[in-house]
């Protein structure tokens, strides 16, 4: 009996009897097909990077349904019959390319191009499901499952927009290939009758009845069928049975994924199961219904049924909609507990369970008994679900109405995030009469939703008002409490009264919730200074390079390479102990797992070496006794990498803790034992001013106000693959940011010459420096096994293990003094700051002069510091986008706004009176602070004060905050200021016989636009020539990967200035060219074709390969970077929700290489940033152990968390002669402004305080708070008042006693 299903258009034909059930498609797809499109980030259904078109063909219907699915998640025994279409599937370089790529890259909408396939599948999926017509509001909603952490995602929305009907050409933003004339035909639509084939006519007459019942995996077609299966199995008392609909619940319950099940039960072609019937009395649903195709159902039945569509719409992301099934998601919160939104709407529906029991036979019963009684049995499961239609009690005439309503909070509006608590209420009302409800309530830390029948009890009859409901309140909060243990335990507790008072509230206001229409969420305006020729095509607003084959999926990384024969694959084995003797590594049940071939410790490499910089080295794995969690204590090497992963899960490491130092877990233990790490005098910060003088000239004092800062994830995975070499070298393809320095530490772990060691690297997928040190440990552990072993080693490290072992930001303690005036001018402050570096340097040494750099950008008066390098057994820290830098800038606002609370003044005002002058800016950053003229920030101050309206917003703001009671808005301004470095960086340029051009620099392309800019350099250098089809050379030029045996001495890539030092490189190279040619071109004596010339140069003999080593010389190393922020924000005081709702951008490019890419990094680091300030919490046990580990826990930014309306004006402050052609740095710098959106988060709070105070009847003696970072919506809610909802109507009360 054969599997047959097809691949972009290809069949493929396996024998189901030799294939493991328990392969996922993603894995087929990576190891046993060419196509590579499709990536493995998460693992877990959560990010998108593996979605591909599922389509499915109804030989009766004689129709192809078309849908997205998760193929890290979707089993390959479950696409029978089927076909799959990938993003190369669309289109390719070879074919030609899908007009989706082609609009990819000609909106700028890829950078580091990783999430791009899934992205354009999604998008694809979206188009096919929206004919005839696509809208910008499904635009919007297309890939709000797939994650980014690169564009910011305007880009990717503006390239979905280009395909709807409703489009305004206007409105979509900056792009290089599309006119702005207001001709659509400028922007080609999606045409369906030209669209890919997706399901092959082959595979149409494939599709029969398939009766598997023997088989390890079987598809039973009718209950009768199921249940004689399932009758065998009991028979032979077997309880590892697994029944599949979707499989998605592997997503969450991971460990799933592990367990070895003895038959797989396909329940998707079993016709009762599939169905949906629709009745007089209601709507029954088979279990396996999709959750898409519930949505589809619903919305056409009536309003109140839309509202549940609605609800559901929020559930996880589309791709897992399409595939995760009704039943499965009741049957996950039945046994597991799952916190279900499904379950929790569908209680409040009245919704019924029909179970088939071995033992029992059919059954039905209420979602409130099922979800009340004992887990369900291996054998028993959900054939349907009944929803009934609703209708008016008998009693209560004609004159009432039911009224439904569905909420949950959650840190993702459109979804894909669980619900910190989510509810629903169905009631039936006379104008402000109960007459009777059902209230549901779920996902707050209890165990299955439960509907509050007390309070239905009490509100039945009454009549709604502000004394009536807060009895309700109180009575609710009795009956809505978490189970302890559970996180944010308050908030959620405080998250049901507030819901219920919008349901019932709206009935006294004689405000019925309505039934809204979707609106366009997210409009944007891109200012780009006009296209100086001067250095064409530098400065000309080229699409990335290779972006057309990021988004096909064509694009080579590392984990994409063909593994080499005979391939292994490695895993980690973790500490979970800061401190502890290893005793030994075993296994669960002491037998090795299948496929295990070695585990690599420290006994076996020649030198413990995972980390050498220069003469500083750090152990690749621990020897006797680990330092801290998430320390490597070995690698698992296993013949694949699902092996090799379940290995390490099983691993189990024996500690011994007795007679050891309790670990350092804290920045104070730390000073307290004296545990610092040494800060090179070099690399401290100077003081400025005398800091007595400053603070005996204050008028007024804060003193020793503490701030706690805390970390944040870069989140790309990190790979590597070793190959053996001749005369015992080796060959290292390793995802990272510094391949000069994996070579050494591969070097010095292996103990051989550096010139047996070759690094590769063509292109990172993400990095943010998560992949600089972080990388090295990975690359060397994989060249160790293989050396051991003698067999080429790779990994692709999980999501969980390396988000554990990587690390993320640094955390830290600030204590500060500051000293000011009464006008707010400041005049000295004084800081302690104690960084938290971890167990290891690493390059910790760079963060105190990047955290001062970033927080001078104010003038102090005087400043003095004392910064420690604290060093604690937790894990070592990566030098993460803007390493201290965004630190440094959020101390600096939060110092100022405590100042403006202080005097009770405008914290703008406060922060527009201490901008530095140049005088007081060359005082505090002396040779940075470059020319007069170059001093941008104060005329950038005001441009943007006038672009977003500021002054008019304040006041308008000022009015909405007096006029509404449950929304606060706030509105902040905010500069930076932000050094960069410049450092000696290699390039070669070689021309080939045919007039092509290749390329190599020691930066690595990491989505940053290097080898764009690098490109446009060389054109323009080489173009200097002057000679006939020099102005094509752009077409002609290709960048290569990095290797480290061509390109030495690569340096480190990061820091925001590697593009500018490979332009400036390859410039000299191109110099040295120009130099060698020209006397060819003066012997020819006229006009000479770019072709002829190289031609004759070859003739000649006439090297044309040059490499040179850019070293700043003679330029300053350091020079300044100036931007500014508006941003406005909305903050719901119910849930705490904060929306922001504008953020308009002034920055400071200098003569941009390329405005497009640097607009692309201006979005794009602002929204990481925006996820560091608001909503990722990087949150850990008692020994440091990282608790979010996972997709579903650490949450950063989505498509509907960006500024509603985002402008981004460039400004281009002219000729700056000590930089390269005048250009200044984009990459890391804007990521700062994203704290306009916390202060202007905190200004929102302030008045939600004030307001509070007032109901409360207390004075304004507590206006100082902290907002702490993230500003996550629990933080948020408990500053605003967790007891809001109790405070109004407690104030309302006594406001009527009065009256």
């Amino acid at each position: 009996m054969s599997l047959v299903f097809a691949i972009n258009g290809q069949r493929f034909e396996l024998g189901l009897s030799s294939v493991d059930p328990s392969t996922t498609l993603l894995e087929f797809l990576r190891y046993q097909t060419p196509f590579k499109s499709v990536k493995l980030s998460c693992g877990e259904g959560g990010c998108g990077a593996c979605v591909v078109l599922l389509s499915k063909y109804d030989p009766i219907l004689k129709n192809v349904e078309d849908f997205t699915v998760s193929s890290c998640l979707t089993l390959l025994c479950s696409i029978n019959h089927c076909s799959i279409t990938t993003s190369e599937g669309l289109g390719n370089s070879r074919d030609g390319f899908h007009s989706i790529h082609n609009r990819f890259s000609a909106f700028h909408a890829s950078q580091c191009g990783f999430c791009t396939p899934g992205m354009s599948v999604s998008l694809f999926s979206a188009l096919l499901d929206s004919q005839p017509e696509f809208t910008v509001v499904e635009a919007e909603k297309a890939v709000s499952g797939n994650l980014c952490r690169c564009t910011g995602y305007r880009p990717i929305i503006d390239a979905c927009k280009s395909f709807a009907s409703d489009v305004d050409i206007e409105d979509l933003g900056f792009n290089s290939a599309f006119c702005k004339t207001g001709d659509s035909s400028c922007l080609p639509r999606f045409d369906s009758e030209k669209r890919v084939c997706t399901f092959p006519e082959f595979l149409k007459d494939e599709i029969k009845s398939i009766n598997s019942g023997t088989l390890k995996w079987c598809s039973p077609e009718t209950v009768e069928e199921l249940q004689i299966i399932l009758g065998a199995c009991k028979a032979k008392n077997s309880d590892h049975v697994k029944l599949v609909a979707g499989n998605t619940s592997t997503g969450y319950y991971k460990e799933e994924k592990e367990r070895n099940y003895d038959k797989y039960v396909d329940l998707t072609r079993i016709a009762e199961m599939r169905e949906i019937k629709e009745s007089h009395n209601g709507v029954e649903i088979g279990a396996v219904v999709t959750i898409s195709k519930v949505i589809a159902a619903l919305k056409k039945i009536n309003q109140m049924f839309g509202k549940l569509a609605a609800h559901m719409e929020k559930i996880a992301a589309r791709f897992i909609r399409n595939f995760g099934s009704i039943g499965g998601n009741l049957v996950m919160a039945q046994r597991k507990h799952f916190p279900s939104d499904m379950a929790t709407i569908l209680l409040a529906a009245g919704a019924s369970v029909n179970i088939m029991s071995l033992s029992r036979g059919l059954d039905k019963v209420t979602l409130e008994q099922f979800l009340q009684g004992p887990p369900l049995d291996a054998y028993d499961l959900v054939l349907s679900i009944e929803i009934p239609f609703w209708h008016h009690e008998a009693s209560s005439g004609t004159n009432s109405d039911l009224v439904f309503e569905t909420y949950r909070a959650s840190p993702r509006p459109l979804g894909s995030a669980l619900a910190y608590l989510n509810a629903a209420f169905l009631a039936e009302v006379k104008d402000t009469k109960v007459i009777n409800c059902r209230l549901a309530f779920g996902a707050y830390g209890t165990k299955h939703a439960i509907r509050c029948k007390e309070v239905e009890e009490f509100l039945s009859g009454k009549v709604i008002t502000d004394s009536v409901l807060y009895e309700a309140i109180t009575l609710l909060g009795k009956i809505v409490k978490p189970q302890d243990g559970t996180s944010n335990l308050a908030y959620r507790s405080s998250l049901a009264p507030g819901f219920l008072f919008n349901f019932f509230h709206s009935l006294i206001i004689a405000k019925k919730p309505g039934y809204h229409l979707d609106q366009p969420m997210l409009s944007s305006s891109q200012h780009v200074p006009p296209i100086d020729k001067e250095f064409y095509p530098v400065g000309e607003a080229a699409t990335k390079s290779g972006a057309s084959l990021q988004a096909s999926g064509e694009a080579v990384y590392v984990d994409d390479i063909p593994a080499p024969a005979n391939c292994l694959y490695g895993a980690f084995i973790y500490s979970t102990e800061p401190s502890a003797k290893i005793k030994g590594i075993r296994f669960k049940e002491n037998s090795v797992p299948d496929g295990v071939v070695a585990v690599i410790s420290c006994k076996d490499v020649a030198k413990n070496v995972g980390f050498k910089f220069s003469s500083f080295t750090e152990p690749l794995f621990a020897d006797d006794f680990t330092l801290h969690v998430g320390q490597c204590i070995a690698l698992v090497v296993a013949d694949t990498q699902r092996h090799a992963d379940t290995a390490a899960n099983f691993a189990v490491v024996d500690y011994e803790t007795g007679e050891l130092e309790p670990p350092i877990l804290s920045v104070e233990e730390a000073v307290k034992k004296s545990s610092l790490f040494e800060i090179y005098p070099f690399l401290y910060p100077q003081q400025v001013g005398d800091t007595l003088k400053g603070m005996s000239e204050a008028d007024h004092r804060i003193l020793s106000s503490e701030i706690r800062l805390g970390s944040q994830y870069f989140l790309e995975t990190q790979t590597a693959l070793a190959v053996l070499d001749e005369d015992n070298s080796i060959v290292v393809y390793s995802s990272c940011q510094i391949p000069q320095y994996v070579h050494s530490t591969v070097a010095a772990c292996l103990d051989i010459p550096e010139n047996k060691v070759r690094v590769i690297t063509r292109r990172v997928g993400g990095g943010f420096g998560g992949k600089a040190v972080k990388s090295m440990p990975v690359a060397t552990a994989c060249a160790a096994a293989a050396y051991k072993l003698q067999r080429p080693v790779r990994t692709n490290v999980n999501r969980k293990t390396d988000m554990i072992m990587t690390g993320g930001r640094h955390p830290m303690k600030i204590t500060y003094s500051v000293g000011f005036k009464s006008t707010g001018k400041i005049t000295a402050l004084e800081l302690e700051i104690l960084i938290d570096a971890g167990e290891t340097l690493g390059l910790s040494m760079l963060m105190p002069s990047n955290i001062i750099g970033a927080l001078k950008k104010y003038n102090w008066g005087a400043l003095s510091f004392d910064i420690k390098l604290c060093k604690t057994n937790l894990l070592s820290k990566a030098i993460m986008r803007a390493p201290g830098d965004v630190q440094g800038t959020y101390i600096a606002e939060a110092i100022i706004e405590n100042v403006a609370s202080s005097l009770s003044l405008e914290v703008d005002t406060i922060r527009k009176i201490n901008l530095h002058t140049y005088e007081s800016l060359a005082l505090f950053y002396k040779d940075a602070a470059g020319e007069p003229h170059e001093y941008t920030l104060s005329s950038m101050w005001d441009k943007v004060g006038v672009s977003s309206n500021f002054e008019k917003r304040v006041s308008i703001i000022r009015e909405f905050n007096d006029s509404n009671i449950w929304r606060k808005r706030g509105i902040s301004r905010v500069p930076i200021i932000y050094p960069v470095s410049m450092f000696a960086t290699p390039g070669r340029v070689s021309v080939l016989s045919d007039g092509t051009i290749v390329v190599e620099v020691g930066g690595i392309e990491l989505g940053q636009g290097l080898w764009t800019k690098v490109k446009q350099m060389t054109s323009y250098a080489l173009g200097l020539l002057k000679c006939d089809g020099t102005e094509e050379l752009l077409d002609k030029i290709r960048v290569v990967q990095s290797d480290t045996l061509s390109m030495v001495q690569g340096n480190f890539t990061g820091g925001s200035t590697t593009s500018e030092g490979s332009c400036a490189a390859v410039r000299l190279c191109c110099e040295t060219l120009v130099k060698r040619l020209k006397p060819l071109m003066e012997k020819s004596g006229g006009p000479i074709s770019w072709n002829k010339l190289i031609s004759q140069a070859y003739a000649q003999s006439v090297n044309l390969s040059a490499s040179d080593l850019y070293t700043p010389g003679e330029t300053p190393t350091r020079y300044l970077n100036y931007g500014v922020a508006v941003s406005e924000v909305e903050v719901d005081l119910v849930t705490g929700q904060t929306t922001v709702l504008q953020t308009d951008i002034v920055y400071d490019s200098g003569k941009s290489l390329n405005p497009a890419v640097d607009l692309g990094q201006i979005e794009g680091a602002f929204v990481q940033g925006l996820g560091f300030f608001m909503l990722e919490e990087y949150i850990t046990d008692s020994v440091g152990l990282l608790v979010t580990d996972s997709t579903w826990t650490y949450r950063i930014p989505t498509v509907d968390t960006i500024p509603r309306q985002f402008n981004v004006e460039m400004l281009n402050s002219g000729r700056h002669e000590k930089r390269v052609l005048s250009s200044k740095a984009s990459g890391e710098p804007p990521l700062l402004l994203a704290a306009s959106v916390h202060c202007a988060t905190r200004e929102a709070i302030k008045e939600a305080r004030k307001q509070l105070r007032m109901w409360k009847g207390e004075d304004g003696s507590s206006l100082m708070f902290q907002l702490p970072v993230p500003a996550s919506m629990p933080v948020v809610k408990e500053l605003c008042g967790l007891d809001i909802v109790e405070s109004y109507l407690e104030w309302k009360s006594r406001v009527n006693l009065i009256l």
